[in-house]
């Protein structure tokens, strides 16, 4: 997991250093309106929006880089990461898959529904709700029932 954690340190120092070249040139000229008349003088402000968007981008960086490194830590050294590895030594399970499951579509449709429901009214996010509740039940129990069941 270290090799994936030195992919995200150099992003995270791409989107710091970006950020303060952004908080130095990305200025932005208003004219200000006072009383509904534009004045002659231009006000050279910071544009927060993308010192933020970029300051946060740097610190997602550092975050997942932190815990692929701190998990490379723990782990003991996969092939891939060893010298000598072989691609015959990654052989073997890799892990469980699930199968083909309808339940995260239902899960994402109740998440629209609940977020139109401020636009066209909250009868809607209730309705969502509602369905969201038997969508997330049905996408965590649907080991234990039908075809793939346990």
């Amino acid at each position: 997991m270290k090799r994936e954690a030195w992919i995200y340190f150099p992003l995270a120092a791409f989107f710091f250093m970006a950020t303060i070249i952004y908080f130095f040139l990305g200025r932005v000229d208003l004219q200000p309106n006072i009383g509904g008349v534009t004045q002659d003088i231009k006000v050279n402000q910071i544009e927060w929006a993308g010192v933020a968007a970029l300051l946060l981008s740097g610190l997602m960086m550092m975050m997942i880089g932190g815990v692929f490194y701190l998990t490379g830590r723990k782990m003991d050294k996969r092939p891939e990461d060893r010298k000598d590895g072989e691609v015959v030594d990654g052989a073997g399970d890799i892990g469980f898959f699930p199968p083909s499951s309808i339940w995260p579509f239902w899960t994402a449709m109740t998440a629209g529904l609940i977020f139109l429901g401020p636009v066209f009214g909250w009868w809607l996010t209730f309705l969502g709700v509602g369905f969201g509740i038997w969508a997330l039940g049905g996408w965590l129990f649907q080991y234990y029932r039908g075809d793939y069941q346990h």
